[in-house]
């Protein structure tokens, strides 16, 4: 009998899940009053159509993003029904890439020497995921953010040095978190326990192989395609650009289909009469969650595994954002084929079993609240949306706990990633 554990149909069964839930996506805007379109899609289109006139992205009102975005949806402008929805195409489009990536990673050393077969087993925890799937046919572009961010974990660990600069640089560009992974990177890299070899003092063991030639190239390679992508767009766009696309992420307020337990705080913050002259707090909360994301966990697991040292920074920095929304869970989710084979969600079903369902449930538990309030028009700040969004985060954090200690038992160093690909033909041709 043949295998259903084979890239052709796991790959067909993940491109038709997405076309019928488009098709699907078309009858429910015709005919429903409540549409599958994410609202953020006629923000891209219609930001795209104002870059087709020759004008600024940045006219219409709540663009938040990227003009590159706006520029790859400018097919959504052209004439004929069929056009409008190019943008959904190119986000599934990017889901598949993906999911082919994480079966590569999977296949490597770092991700096990897996089997075609076992990889793709893991993968379609990706592949057919429906909400991976909802969210890109949909019109969310996380899809395009997500092969970025695989991407470059793909070019680390194949030692693309400069080919991972280029595409942090173009991810942090397109959507500024994956900053948070180049301290988790660096470190990473310098890891290699031939720079280290007979270091007798603490600066030569832990400074030093931090500017190692890998650490240079990454560094110089990831901020010139920064600063010059920047640099391109503030000469077309000016402050524009620079506002909307950054800074206002800094003072951002967005309560509502917020899971975030600072849900309610700004929401009160936003109907302020006095908004300008009172202190807000959401100019100074992404201090914890940086400091939990950025710094501690790469300083305790990036030496012992990247990918899921990666996890775990994302999933803090989600579940501590002032902001999170399901489309958000996109973003840690791509890592979770790769950490969980070795898990010990997996290793205990108990355990993992007990995980998924406290995590789901805290989300339908504040769903409801949502429903009752958005669609019923019942207050349910306090306690409902308040509670149900304290409960979540404290799922997060019991969530978090597992991955970091799941990581934090693996070995330190990796040495594979230092041996060039020279030395692994050589080592290749040997065994053969």
């Amino acid at each position: 009998m043949r295998s259903l554990w084979t890239p052709s149909l796991i790959f067909s069964g993940a491109i038709f899940l997405r076309i019928v839930l488009f098709c699907y996506g078309l009858f429910q805007d015709a005919y429903s009053p409540l549409k599958y379109t994410d609202i953020d899609y006629f923000v891209f289109t219609d930001a795209a159509r104002y870059v087709a006139r020759g004008r600024s992205p940045y006219d219409r009102e709540t663009y938040r993003y990227t003009p590159l975005l706006a520029w790859l949806l400018i097919p959504t402008t052209w004439s004929g029904a069929a056009w409008f929805s190019f943008g959904k195409g190119v986000f599934a489009t990017a889901d598949i890439l993906t999911g082919w990536l994480l079966v590569l990673i999977l296949r490597s050393q770092t991700g096990g020497n897996m089997s075609m077969k076992n990889s793709l087993k893991f993968a379609s925890i990706w592949l057919l995921n429906p909400m991976v799937a909802t969210i890109s046919t949909r019109g969310s572009s996380e899809g395009l953010l997500g092969v970025m961010v695989i991407s470059l974990l793909w070019a680390i660990i194949n030692r693309r040095i400069k080919l991972a600069g280029v595409l942090l640089g173009l991810a942090v560009h397109f959507k500024i978190y994956p900053f948070i992974y180049a301290p988790a990177i660096l470190l990473y890299l310098s890891s290699d326990p031939a720079a280290t070899k007979g270091a007798s003092t603490i600066f030569a063991k832990y400074v030093v192989p931090i500017f190692s030639n890998d650490n240079i190239a990454m560094t110089i390679s990831s901020l010139l395609t920064f600063a010059g992508l920047n640099l391109a767009m503030y000469i077309l766009y000016g402050y524009s650009f620079l506002h909307h696309t950054y800074l206002h992420h800094i003072t951002r307020i967005d309560h509502r289909h917020n899971f975030s337990p600072y849900n309610i705080l700004l929401y009160l913050s936003s109907s302020s009469p006095a908004a300008s002259s009172t202190f807000h707090f959401e100019s100074i909360a992404f201090v914890p969650q940086l400091l939990l994301s950025a710094v501690l966990i790469p300083l305790v697991l990036a030496k012992r595994d990247l990918p899921g040292t990666m996890l775990a920074q994302t999933f803090a920095f989600v579940a501590l954002n002032k902001v999170c929304t399901s489309q958000y869970f996109i973003w840690f989710l791509m890592f979770v084929p790769i950490y969980l084979p070795d898990s010990s969600l997996l290793s205990r079903p108990r355990l993992g079993l007990t995980t998924g369902a406290l995590w789901v449930g805290a989300q339908a538990l504040w769903l409801w609240q949502g429903y009752e309030l958005e669609f019923l028009g019942r207050s349910m700040f306090v306690p409902g949306l308040w509670g149900s969004g304290l409960l979540f985060y404290a799922v997060n954090m019991w969530i978090l706990g597992i991955i970091v200690a799941d990581v934090g038992k693996k070995p330190m160093n990796v040495v594979s990633v230092y041996r060039s690909r020279d030395e692994k033909s050589a080592t290749q041709k040997s065994k053969s």
